[in-house]
């Protein structure tokens, strides 16, 4: 397992040798992960002169945009059952690696309140007695089950469980010095009881609904809430934002869901979430509105920001990448901004979905073939365009939607959503099995780490790689710049300047060739390659 004590050397050196008022030359740090083998390897430094150069991509040192809020992945009963199935000492590193300063160091995670499609077997609230609108069943113990052998004979360590998984990495990044650790919780639904279906879900003929939450429970639904960020507390760990339901257009009934228009959440957030959560003494818990496609988040905008109660409640949206395999959709981020400038933008979920789904009579992947072949131990799977996502071949927005490289969609989301005013990421799954899962609806996808347990082999896939590359070099607090566009259609960039005046610029090459741009950083300018296929983050301080 690879770690990045030569990088924090080099980092630390850049920043030590960058002089007040120096003409000298100043060297930067580069990261690269390429198709060619790199993985977040430091390499061949650049060295930055004092001159102006021409047609440059231009960092603009004045234009101070958004703070980055943090980048991450979920954590999930699913990535909770693999860690289970292998042994303490590799799961301790694994996830060392995906959370402490020699890794990954990510800042921010998103969990389910109750269940998910990514549950062993979904179905299942934290509030499980009908009519209870005390909550006097509320408990945390569905999530402190374990998984017994004698259910799961694949388990090797039947008391691991969600609840140890979100403790074990609370515990990591409490025993760091950079203690930078941001919770996004989302239910899937509210407790069957309280939807107007009684069901987690329903699919019936075709056609699936996930219910209705009865109005007569929003106020059992808002305790809710408070009950699990007290539970949360109780155990030392502190949640930082909350979504009142992933999802809330509905996915078609397929898995735990509620529908929850967008007049209705206003309500639900003006009205009681944000109420009280103010009065229960967790006030500073942020609540992110939405939670879905972020092409189809202006009427949730227009009906939460619209509503003055619900305004005042609301930090922002939570968006997700679905709608998409190309794009961020940059006119609607720009346009959100415009309209509330003070409310934040975050990516919640995204991920390679769609394995092994049929896709409009189409299977894309076979699961089982999978677990033969060891797929996602294949690197150039994630370095070219070949995987396919919900609407792949859809009649809607074909163009939206061709297959992509997984690398290229994660890369350049980040690089253009920050470009266009997203404040961080969470990606979907921190650890899935060699099939994607489990999912107890075959919605397989895949997942920055997945280990094939019954054959032993654990895989840091490129994609994970690049996640790493971007939450070492852009922390919590740093701010957005602003970045002059480049003419060339391979190239993203963008980048970002921390407290300490130490510049990160992140290249994505999407051509099957090296790149070279001329990058101007204030005064100070380079002719800099980016390799082939590649993304490639410079680190550098400008000298004033």
């Amino acid at each position: 397992m690879k770690h990045l004590s030569i990088y924090l050397c080099a980092l630390a050196a850049a920043v030590l040798t960058a002089c007040g008022g120096s003409t000298a030359p100043t060297e930067a740090v580069v990261l690269v992960t390429s198709e060619a083998g790199q993985r977040c390897d430091t390499v061949e430094p650049v060295t930055f002169t004092r001159q102006t150069l021409d047609d440059a991509v231009v960092v603009n040192t004045d234009e101070r945009r958004q703070q980055i809020d943090g980048f991450g992945v979920s954590l999930t009963e699913s990535s909770a059952f693999v860690l289970a199935c292998i042994s303490e000492a590799e799961r301790t590193l694994i996830l060392n690696e995906l959370f402490g300063q020699d890794g990954a160091n990510f800042s921010a995670v998103r969990t389910q309140i109750g269940a998910s499609d990514f549950s062993v077997e979904g179905c299942y609230s934290l509030a499980e007695q009908e009519g209870d609108t005390l909550l006097v069943s509320f408990t945390l113990d569905r999530d402190k089950e374990g998984f017994l052998r004698d259910r799961y004979p694949q388990v090797v360590d039947e008391h691991y469980d969600l609840f140890n998984l979100m403790k074990d990495v609370a515990a990591i990044k409490q025993s760091q010095t950079d203690k930078a650790y941001r919770i996004i919780a989302s239910p899937w639904t509210a407790p069957a009881w309280m939807k107007d279906n009684g069901r987690y879900y329903e699919r019936q003929g075709g056609v699936g609904r996930g219910g209705s939450l009865l109005p007569q429970y929003y106020q059992t639904f808002a305790d809710y809430f408070v009950k699990y960020l007290e539970a949360w507390r109780a155990e030392g760990v502190e949640i930082w934002a909350v979504t009142p339901e992933n999802e809330p257009m509905g996915n078609d009934g397929g898995w735990e869901s509620m529908d929850f228009p967008p007049a209705v959440e206003a309500e639900f957030i003006g009205r009681y979430l944000g109420p009280t959560l103010e009065r229960s003494g967790f006030a500073d818990v942020k609540i992110l509105g939405f939670d879905q496609n972020t092409f189809e988040s202006g009427p949730y905008t227009a009906a939460i920001y619209g509503d003055p109660e619900a305004a005042r409640y609301t930090a922002g949206m939570a968006l997700h990448w679905y709608g998409s395999t190309t794009s961020c959709f940059p006119h609607v981020l720009d346009s959100l901004h415009a309209l509330y400038p003070d409310k934040l933008l975050f990516h919640t979920e995204g991920c390679i979905d769609n394995l092994g789904c049929p896709v409009w009579g189409d299977v894309i992947a076979d699961p089982e073939g999978f677990m033969e072949s060891g797929w996602f131990m294949n690197d150039d799977f994630w370095f070219t365009p070949s995987a396919t996502d919900w609407a792949y071949s859809t009649p809607w927005w074909p163009e939206l939607h061709p297959k992509y490289a997984p690398v290229h969609r994660l890369a350049s989301y980040v690089i253009d959503g920050l470009n266009h005013w997203l404040t961080g990421l969470t990606d979907w799954n921190a650890v899935l099995d060699s099939v994607g899962g489990p999912n107890h609806v075959g919605n397989y996808a895949g997942a920055p780490v997945m280990i094939d347990y019954q054959n032993s082999r654990t895989h840091f896939t490129p994609y994970y790689y690049v996640l790493r590359q971007l939450s070492r070099t852009m922390r919590p607090g740093d701010t957005v710049l602003g970045v002059t566009p480049t003419d060339n259609d391979a190239l993203h960039v963008c980048a970002t300047v921390n407290a300490a005046g130490v510049y990160t610029v992140t290249i994505l090459n999407t051509a099957p060739e090296p790149q070279t741009l001329p990058l101007q950083i204030g005064s100070y300018g380079a002719h800099v390659s980016v390799p082939a296929n590649a993304v490639q983050t410079i680190i550098v301080k400008i000298p004033s």
